[in-house]
């Protein structure tokens, strides 16, 4: 064994239920120091971007009827990653100590001296009832619950649930993963004296987007799940409460609850839209095909600041020329009252708010937000001999350039930014298809389109996403992603943020 001092540390995170707003504030705190993280099935990986960018990340999914990687692999990974000094999280679904072999794992690395914490989650026992209206306890229904596996065979000779008093009790019941025995729990629980019309539910992927919900008794229930084809991950839940559920069922009335929705833009661009549509009840999954980077060289921005005062226009096509240009504008010293005079223009209302915030006042913002739009808006305005400042990503259009030097101006366009594709980007689109089904695909430049078809190639996107709908935020990106054999199902009237939103919740309203 190595010296203590060069030991790691082990946390047993619980990750919640399926919702990754629900994972505690200590659990995120540690996964994002841990260099090694380690996660279940049942994790939703959108938390893994919560860790570092440098920290490995080993799949260990265990499901029924699928070959797994067992758990005593899993606990010598744990030991062999510790005695390696790293800092490991383990990440597990719902709570490691509630039917999750988060013991199991605790032994094996106290057996060898490593140190370890055990940081409890949310459990799927309660938080998936309450998501389907159904609370495990009511002062009127029950005043105990009972959380039982449900991987145990009824039938089997030496069980360990005491069947005798579970079923002739009033409390809760709930049973995790025992959708393969289901059949033999009800009979079981029947035969044992619970009444045949006692209340179940069964509740598949809780608190996910796609979350479903059948309800029923305890002599209906076995055909209604085959009838629905309702299959693990499922919890269930018998006792009167479930009849709760008519009455306080929530989580479905939302405008896009069940809908799993992929936002493509750069991260810290699209937490708006995101806390947006979560609050309307759709699962986000923020995917950015972009990556915003320095340029290689500063020298030909750094020269027109230097020169600031030579320009009569500034013009401004996306929020990251703005941030990037300032940053290095006040970085070489200047004043915004540096600015007197110059006349500032705008594509987007996103881009003339983070301009107006720093004092700065946008003199022209065309209706239609695209260059073409900003060309028609300008005329008049630019004259023959002025010039323009154009500070904006290395690859764009160059309709602005050409047309307003067709009206005379001289412009100068220079690199404030890159935009790159992600380096694990590939591996982890395939991640995410492969857990559950995309409903939208939304995409906010023409660029997140193109990087996105770059990063899955030889396969195409639309093979990939046959049953996927698509949004655009406006004509340029639709035509992008129409020029890459993609149906283009939602575009907003108005080409900002808000309007797609508004789009995308009509598009999904049911038709009356």
């Amino acid at each position: 064994m190595k010296p203590v001092s060069t030991i790691g540390r082990v946390f047993l995170i619980g990750a919640g239920p399926g919702d990754p707003e629900l994972m505690t504030l200590k659990g995120l705190r540690c996964l994002q120091h841990a260099d090694c993280i380690i996660y279940d099935s049942l994790v939703n990986t959108e938390l893994l971007q919560h860790g570092s960018a440098t920290a490995e990340c080993i799949y260990v999914g265990k499901r029924a009827g699928t070959r797994s990687v067992s758990q005593e692999e899993i606990n010598s990974l744990l030991v062999k990653r510790a005695l390696d000094g790293k800092v490991v999280a383990r990440l597990k679904g719902g709570d490691p100590f509630i039917f999750g072999r988060g013991g199991e794992e605790a032994e094996a690395l106290a057996q060898v001296g490593i140190p370890f914490e055990i940081v409890p989650g949310i459990t799927s026992g309660y938080a998936a009832p309450a998501y389907a209206g159904i609370p495990v306890t009511h002062r009127d229904f029950s005043s105990t619950v009972t959380f039982v596996t449900g991987h145990e065979d009824p039938a089997k000779e030496g069980s360990r649930i005491p069947w005798d008093e579970i079923a002739t009790g009033t409390g809760t019941l709930v049973f995790f993963m025992g959708v393969g025995n289901l059949e033999e729990i009800v009979g079981t629980l029947i035969q044992k004296g619970k009444d045949p019309n006692t209340a179940i539910a069964l509740i598949q992927w809780g608190t996910c987007s796609d979350q479903e919900v059948v309800t029923g008794t305890l002599a209906t229930i076995v055909s209604q799940v085959s009838a629905t084809g309702l299959s693990t991950p499922a919890i269930t839940i018998v006792g009167e409460v479930v009849r709760l559920r008519d009455t306080l069922k929530w989580f479905e009335h939302r405008p896009l609850a069940g809908k799993r929705i992929m936002i493509t833009r750069p991260r810290h661009q699209a937490q708006e839209l995101q806390k947006q549509l979560t609050e309307l009840g759709a699962e986000v999954v923020p995917f950015p095909t972009i990556e915003i980077r320095d340029p290689i060289t500063w020298e030909p921005l750094d020269l027109a600041v230097e020169h600031i005062e030579e320009y009569q226009w500034l013009i401004f096509t996306s929020v990251n020329g703005v941030v990037r240009f300032f940053r290095r504008f006040r970085g070489r010293g200047r004043d915004l009252r540096e600015l007197k005079g110059i006349r500032i223009a705008a594509i987007g209302s996103a881009t003339e708010k983070q301009i107006t915030e720093m004092g700065l006042q946008v003199e022209v913002l065309p209706d239609e937000f695209k260059a073409e739009g900003l060309v028609e808006s300008l005329k008049g305005k630019v004259l023959k001999g002025s010039r323009i400042l154009l500070p904006r990503a290395k690859i764009a259009r160059d309709v602005l350039p050409v047309e307003l030097a067709k009206q005379g101006a001289q412009v100068d366009v220079v690199t404030a930014y890159e935009s790159v594709l992600p380096a694990d980007g590939k591996d982890r689109f395939f991640r995410i298809l492969e857990e559950r089904p995309l409903h939208l695909l939304v995409f906010t430049s023409s660029s997140t389109v193109s990087n996105l078809a770059e990063l899955v190639k030889p396969e195409t996107l639309p093979v990939l996403l046959p049953h996927t709908a698509v949004a655009s935020i406006g004509p340029i990106t639709t035509k992008t992603a129409e020029s890459l054999g993609l149906h283009v199902d939602i575009q907003p009237r108005q080409y900002n943020v808000g309007s797609l939103l508004n789009a995308i919740t009509d598009f999904f309203r049911p038709q009356q």
